[in-house]
């Protein structure tokens, strides 16, 4: 090809490529019509079922261009309108998040300027946005400034960085593997046991320590399990605590944990994921000994009501997560090192990544944290008033929620976790609000779990007509 042909074929090319920049006048159609589909999403939540119980169809890439108005339709009927709602504050089941609108902005913003926030000399105010975040997840839950932190896209990744870091800082590898040993109880995350998994520690002993009838970690077995596995020549080196289980939202008995770790020289981890944030409420005394922790991590998408995608984590040895994610490349080089300590890729394994901050950042900005804080009380108290519902309609409760999640069933006379679970499929079949279930002590529950920012007294009231109307059909 000749530089005439080259040149020709330049030209030709760019006619096509030059459509994937769109011009402000069809960007100002574009966005009017998402915000048409937006404003129609939100003022239908109320209204709307939040549980649709089908699968979706009709999204395969097919090369047919489509108009922006058809593909949103097509998006409400077979996104919206498919499974669970999660932005809907009927959405009671599963911890939910809530979708805040000024994180969405965020997003927006934050896709269109595409800074590259992994790494501070390629955008020094984004990867700024990104610390400034972590130095304030620092200050609400009293770490020092010499930790570092991560924003990751949830509680997984967030574990598997706190994980590695103990895992380094301990040298868990080779034959000590086997020989190495994890306290946690069975109300863990399952995210805990995947990432011990991933990073190598599949053959290692786990210990599950036994729970007091709130389902928290009893701290005298805790003792007791490593103080037999020292005689037995084992090597304790991680304890896993939680802020706010999943099945039941218990806090574990988190300073008398940090005792135990600090004596015994283990890794005291806190996974917060779901309850971090209700450090900021009145239930602030749970928390205590969580600023003790060696590494914790909490999800911003939950106790923040953020859309789903961000998670943090904080970890002390700042050693220990340089050596596990840090690794310099040629092609960094015009980055000095003063500026790679600023940098967030250096203390996660993702280089490349969503600018994730903004999301958490401009919220805080714009609404301040007041806001949050009146929000999660009001989900306290949302949680004691569904309870007192429940009782009236005659259902067995579980123990008084430390948090925000509780559960309960129907004492049938007969078959009761049969008939529980009849009465669960039934409120799915309604599908006016979402719960979920598990089994607890061999029990059949449903499970209560309210976070979204969306969920108030009326929406309460709802859920409980529903269980009402649905129980009379199984009774």
């Amino acid at each position: 090809m000749n530089q005439e042909e080259l040149i020709s074929k330049l030209i030709q090319l760019n006619q096509i490529s030059s459509k994937l920049e769109v011009p402000e006048t069809e960007r100002v159609e574009l966005i009017e019509n998402t915000t048409e589909f937006i404003n129609s999403f939100i003022s239908g939540l109320d209204e709307k079922k939040v549980f649709h119980e089908r699968k979706a169809h009709y999204l395969e890439i097919n090369n047919k261009k489509r108009i922006l108005p058809e593909l949103l339709d097509l998006y409400r009927r077979e996104v919206v309108e498919t499974g669970i709602n999660a932005a809907s504050g009927k959405h009671m089941g599963y911890i939910p998040a809530g979708g805040l609108f000024v994180s969405a902005l965020a997003d927006f913003i934050a896709a269109t300027t595409n800074p590259y926030a992994s790494v501070y000399y390629a955008s020094p105010g984004a990867a700024e946005i990104e610390n400034q975040v972590i130095n304030w997840l620092k200050s609400v839950f009293s770490f020092p400034e010499t930790s570092v932190g991560n924003l990751t896209s949830g509680g997984s990744i967030s574990m598997l960085i706190a994980f590695t870091a103990a895992r380094d800082k301990h040298r868990i590898k080779n034959e000590l593997i086997s020989k190495s040993v994890v306290y946690l109880t069975e109300q863990i995350h399952h995210s805990a046991l995947k990432a011990l998994r991933i990073i190598g520690l599949e053959d290692i002993i786990i210990r599950y320590v036994p729970m007091d009838e709130h389902h928290r970690m009893r701290a005298d077995k805790l003792l007791e399990y490593i103080e037999k596995d020292i005689v037995d020549e084992l090597n304790p080196f991680l304890v896993v605590g939680t802020a706010g289980t999943t099945d039941t939202g218990a806090v574990d008995p988190l300073d008398r944990i940090a005792d135990i770790a600090e004596a015994n020289k283990l890794w005291f981890h806190v996974d917060a994921a779901y309850g971090g944030f209700f450090i900021l409420t009145s239930k602030k005394d749970l928390f205590k000994g969580i600023e003790r922790a060696d590494s914790i991590i909490v999800d911003p998408h939950k106790g923040m009501f953020l859309p789903y995608g961000v998670g943090a984590v904080l970890v002390k040895d700042k050693a220990s997560v340089l050596h596990s994610n840090h690794y310099f490349a040629n092609y960094m080089q015009d980055a000095n090192m003063e500026e790679m300590i600023q940098s967030p890729s250096n203390v996660s394994p993702e280089l490349t990544k969503h600018f994730r901050g903004l999301r958490v950042w401009l919220p805080l900005q714009i609404h301040g944290v007041e806001p949050f804080v009146a929000c999660l009380e009001e989900k306290l108290l949302l949680v004691k008033y569904f309870r007192n519902k429940l009782s009236e309609l005659g259902f067995k409760l579980g123990p008084e929620p430390d948090l925000s999640v509780s559960y309960f069933w129907y004492p049938f006379e007969t078959d009761s976790n049969e008939k529980n679970k009849q009465l669960m499929k039934e409120i799915h079949a309604d599908g006016d609000v979402y719960l979920s279930s598990s089994i607890i002590n061999g029990q059949f529950v449903i499970r209560i779990a309210i976070l979204v920012f969306r969920t108030k007294k009326e929406t309460v009231d709802k859920a409980v007509s529903m269980i009402s109307r649905c129980l009379a059909k199984v009774k």
